[in-house]
């Protein structure tokens, strides 16, 4: 039996350090310097993190889901899931250990399909933590249907010409580049006339019209652009693997990112209902503790429950991506995953900020801001509805229809078969009556 529901010891000491380093060191950059984890760092910042990241290095857990070529570990997907769980705490843990959104995914499309030259320029101070990148992809217009996609690139001699808009392009005002998913070949295919483009944000004609916040945050303070393509001119060097190949690009991308987006909500859902018990076991009403409570300990349950579930499910996932290195094949549960995830967040996190009363619905505490992150998840990386009609026709694909009028399970079938397989002992049974 090859089951096992152990972490190795060698393994599980590394994430004992994790835990603590995190819980310690890195948590307190989102209260001393929230949202700016993507602000390219400059003097006191610089100071602060950059020790921080030197230790995740010497510790041999910088960019672990890469290859050691890659200047990762090499450690894959299941033990980066058991990472990221305690990661997905805190703001700023996964830029301290080189495996942040978007980053890691796009750092993956260009180790697959860049150049040598677009390797050196763009994946190396990527991986580095030196610079930011963005994904270029949704439009306003479209949403997250690629096939409704209008912005082109145009040949023009040695340059390609793009012109177009592109909506919810995050951490595109302090990426150092651009990945820019366009038609290239309007009179085929979508799925055959799509590109990808690497470009630098300091092209002439990259104009972000507007950053846009969730809810909660400053007009103008948001970090998800609105970005005009006014004739921006790139080299033929900045496609990114061949042309037309966007969309098998972006099933490399997309599959990695919506599993680390799901590792990473284990530990922030868990961190909800940590404190969810904890404010359970110290509050009293009524005569008693919230914990003595059926309704709260409903609540406790039920999400202890989900996050289980959960969990489970995203580590099982994860051991497929390893098994069998092939994110198509895994296609099925990585939308299953995708599914459940915001729910499961939204639901700890609203039970958490009820517990807490008055307070949990303040800015003093973080729960809102789950519960809107848990919308954002949602959406992220193509909407939940998407998902599950992917999940739905993944499944039906292992199932046939019925031979006939009446179910394969229909019962007077099933007995009568059942009749004739066991007729000999159904007639001694009678002879002996």
């Amino acid at each position: 039996m090859a089951w096992d529901f152990e972490t190795d010891p060698e393994y599980q000491e590394i994430l004992d350090w994790a835990d603590e380093f995190v819980r310690e060191e890195v948590e307190p950059l989102d209260l001393v310097w929230p949202h700016q984890q993507f602000v390219p760092l400059d003097g006191e910042r610089r100071r602060a993190v950059d020790p921080l990241k030197e230790q995740v290095r010497r510790r041999g857990l910088w960019a672990t889901h890469l290859g050691p070529e890659l200047g990762g570990q090499g450690f894959g997907q299941l033990k980066l899931a058991l990472l990221n769980e305690i990661l997905g705490r805190s703001q700023w843990a996964p830029i301290i250990f080189g495996c942040q959104a978007p980053d890691t995914g796009n750092a993956e499309i260009i180790a697959h399909y860049g150049t040598e030259d677009q390797k050196q320029r763009y994946l190396r101070p990527l991986l580095d933590g030196e610079l930011f990148s963005c994904y270029s992809m949704t439009e306003p217009h479209a949403g997250a249907d690629p096939t409704l996609f209008t912005t082109r690139a145009v040949r023009d001699g040695d340059d390609w010409v793009i012109t177009g808009r592109k909506f919810f392009s995050s951490n595109a005002a302090t990426a150092a580049f651009l990945i820019v998913m366009v038609v290239t070949n309007p009179d085929v295919s979508p799925y055959q006339g799509m590109s990808m483009f690497l470009v630098p944000t300091d092209t002439p004609g990259v104009n972000i019209v507007r950053n846009i916040g969730l809810y909660g945050e400053h007009a103008g303070e948001g970090s998800h652009a609105l970005i005009h393509y006014d004739n921006v001119r790139v080299p033929a060097e900045a496609l990114l693997g061949g042309e037309g190949q966007a969309f098998a690009i972006a099933q490399t991308r997309l599959g990695g990112g919506r599993i680390h987006h799901a590792m990473r909500t284990i530990g922030l859902s868990r961190k909800a209902l940590d404190m969810m018990c904890e404010r359970a076991l110290s509050r009293q009403t009524q005569g008693s503790r919230l914990s003595d409570k059926q309704f709260v300990q409903g609540y406790i349950a039920d999400s202890y429950a989900q996050l289980l579930q959960f969990r489970l499910m995203v580590l099982y996932t994860a051991w497929e991506i390893d098994k069998y290195n092939d994110y198509k094949r895994v296609r099925k549960d990585i939308a299953a995953v995708k599914v459940v995830m915001p729910t499961v967040l939204h639901d700890i996190a609203w039970r958490a900020m009820q517990v807490h009363g008055a307070l949990g619905v303040t800015n003093e505490m973080p729960f809102l801001g789950m519960v809107t992150g848990a919308a954002v998840m949602g959406l992220a990386d193509g909407p939940t509805e998407v998902h599950k009609m992917t999940v739905a026709k993944q499944v039906l694909r292992d199932h046939q229809p019925s031979a006939d009028t009446w179910p394969t399970e229909w019962i007077p079938r099933k007995r009568e078969a059942a009749q004739a397989k066991y007729a000999q002992y159904l007639e001694n049974e009678v002879g002996n009556l």
